[in-house]
């Protein structure tokens, strides 16, 4: 069998390919041995999200587990990774083992592994486990009998969406939202944040918030070429204050106002700083990705909330946030948590925090965002992934490395940053970013500039630059 190597949350592989039962099963028994040698007796809470053969997988890994006298806490219908790690949290589990690809194509499916406190578990200990993963499954899983397993009680099925909802109705002021008489709408893309939404908000418009394994062939991606349909119905059909979308597991978020135009991650993350500092008066650290807007110093300096800029991947934030009060930690593709929650992204709660920020202060979502650009001033943000031979991609980091670019056409490079990939300032508010794909002849292109034409001119001109070798 094909070594299995962890990315940025756990493994993910196309489903029938490399994602098989026998490959759930190695995985599983390299977390139970994990477990078992570095928790007294340990606990997992599984699930699984609207991907293809998520109850099975789901059921692969409770059968290792439980065979290995680990008790499993075990959903009996798709739920969300919040749920999932809310639930690590709230039932003291030692894990927990969720089988999601996120937002990757509908041929995908993964394994995502969450550590005690509901959040990401540490890079350090994913590749502990992933150490231990044998070269083949050495588990009969047809012998292993599940009412047996049962019986012993080491699978007990939990309701995960209840005690989700539970934490919302003690967090949120649900009253004072639907007194307010805002109207909104959600995207769930199909995915696993679906069933909730109408318990939490009842009257939300929804689209695409049906079980679709293979998500009407668009990538369950909360970026605005994925939300095209849902962005025309909220200009042409429904008359709503502002849109929800998330993503197939609905940890990732993007909003739209009523008037239809795109709100990304960079100011869904700048309004909750302004919202929690700004009006609630709360402190805290910000902790935020390398690739994120520089928008952010900016804002936390208004408040004098110290800023921490972490590698790309919500693993990161998530270590900072277990061991120090954080404000809001937030990252470019979409994953935000913030204080008073788990070390988690979670797209829903997210989007609920910014819908109380407009009920109790009756402003509109474009009105806060003019309130944020006020301190920080106008900002575009575009990134752009390029498909590029081996080869190519190759010399392109070479040539970062040796600090070979000091202009990208006309803008000339003021000062580079290279924590998680290069960042080329031409002044402090603009910037192209280049950072190669680790698995994938990719590599990534960012830019952000005072408005949409110059970032688009900026990404014109490092792809110019770069792809001429």
């Amino acid at each position: 069998m094909e070594k299995i190597k962890f990315g940025t949350d756990g493994w993910r592989a196309i489903i029938a390919k490399g994602f098989t039962v026998e490959n759930v099963a190695r995985v599983s028994s390299a977390i139970a041995r994990w477990l078992l040698i570095n928790k007294p007796d340990p606990s997992v809470v599984v699930g699984y999200d609207c991907r293809f053969g998520g109850e099975m997988f789901a059921e692969t890994v409770t059968k290792v587990l439980a065979l290995k006298e680990i008790k499993v806490f075990l959903v009996p219908d798709f739920v969300s990774t919040p749920m999932v790690s809310y639930g690590v949290a709230r039932l003291h589990a030692s894990l927990g083992v969720f089988i999601t690809a996120s937002h990757n194509p509908p041929e995908y499916n993964g394994i995502k592994i969450k550590g005690s406190y509901g959040g990401s578990l540490f890079e350090t200990e994913l590749k502990d486990i992933e150490a231990l993963i044998h070269e083949s499954n050495d588990i009969s899983l047809d012998t292993i009998k599940w009412e047996d397993l049962i019986d012993q009680n080491l699978i007990e099925y939990v309701d995960l969406e209840a005690m989700y909802l539970e934490n919302i109705k003690r967090n949120f002021d649900l009253v004072l939202i639907k007194k307010s008489g805002l109207k909104f709408a959600f995207d769930a893309m199909y995915g696993s944040g679906q069933k909730v939404i109408k318990k939490i908000l009842p009257n939300i418009k929804c689209l695409h918030c049906t079980k679709d394994p293979f998500f009407n062939g668009i990538p369950p991606e909360p970026v605005q070429q994925n939300l095209i349909e849902f962005s025309e119905r909220i200009i042409k059909l429904w008359k709503v204050d502002a849109g929800l979308a998330v993503d197939g597991d609905a940890d990732r978020i993007a909003m739209y106002d009523k008037e239809g135009n795109y709100i990304d991650s960079h100011h869904i993350m700048l309004l909750l700083i302004h919202y929690l500092a700004g009006y609630k008066k709360l402190s805290g650290k910000i902790v935020t990705g390398f690739s994120s807007t520089v928008k952010v110093e900016k804002l936390a300096a208004h408040y004098g909330l110290p800023v921490q800029r972490v590698k790309i991947g919500f693993k990161q934030i998530a270590e900072v946030m277990v061991k120090e009060k954080v404000l809001v930690g937030g990252e470019e593709s979409g994953g935000i948590s913030v204080t008073g929650n788990i070390p988690e992204r979670d797209g829903i709660w997210m989007g609920l925090t910014i819908i109380q920020f407009m009920a109790e202060t009756g402003k509109s979502l474009r009105d806060l965002v003019e309130e944020v650009y006020d301190i920080t001033g106008r900002f575009a943000y575009q990134r752009q992934d390029l498909k590029v031979t081996s080869e190519l991609k190759t010399k392109i980091v070479r040539k970062c490395r040796e600090k070979e670019y000091n202009s990208f056409g006309k803008f000339k490079v003021q000062m580079v940053e290279d924590l998680d990939g290069w960042k080329y300032y031409f002044n402090e508010n603009e910037w192209y970013m280049i950072r190669p794909s680790g698995t994938e002849p990719i590599l990534r292109t960012y830019a952000e500039a005072e408005n949409e034409k110059k970032v688009i001119e900026i990404l014109r001109e490092g792809y110019d630059t770069i792809m001429r070798g």
